[in-house]
């Protein structure tokens, strides 16, 4: 699985104009299953994201994990995360099924939510309008297969 994680403010996700998920100080997620992922994948990124200390302490370091910081994560699907880039259009077919990845996506949802972390999600599967107020700004790109 892969996914980008960026240090918020601020985060929502709307679609067709009306507020589907919102989370003050948090991470904004965008999350895509590839394929031959599984569910042991899902929870491995949930946990390596869970402890990720990307929040600043007292001291102005970065030393805390959301959970630490009172933060909520908004989680997005976002297929594009598997684009092909070898020609000028980008190919998706690394990414994996629509019933895979919204499974896998619902997956490491449930597995963020275990780690006691507030969640919100867009909705899977459908055109979705995202904003968002970076803070930092941070932002983090992970694979399973790197970690």
């Amino acid at each position: 699985m892969r996914a980008v994680l960026q240090r918020v403010d601020r985060a929502s996700v709307s679609v067709d104009g009306v507020t589907v998920g919102e989370i003050g100080q948090g991470l904004m997620i965008l999350v895509c299953a590839m394929q031959g992922d599984s569910k042991a994948q899902a929870e491995k990124l949930a946990a390596k994201i869970a402890k990720l200390r990307i929040f600043k302490d007292d001291q102005g370091k970065m030393n805390l994990s959301v959970k630490d910081a009172g933060g909520a994560a908004l989680i997005v699907s976002q297929f594009t995360l598997a684009a092909d880039l070898r020609g000028n259009r980008p190919g998706f077919s690394p990414a994996a099924s629509p019933n895979e990845g919204k499974r896998l996506y619902e997956h490491f949802t449930a597995r963020i939510a275990a780690e006691g972390i507030a969640v919100q999600n867009g909705i899977f599967g459908v055109d979705m309008d995202v904003s968002l107020v970076n803070q930092g700004p941070v932002t983090i790109w992970l694979d399973t297969d790197s970690l």
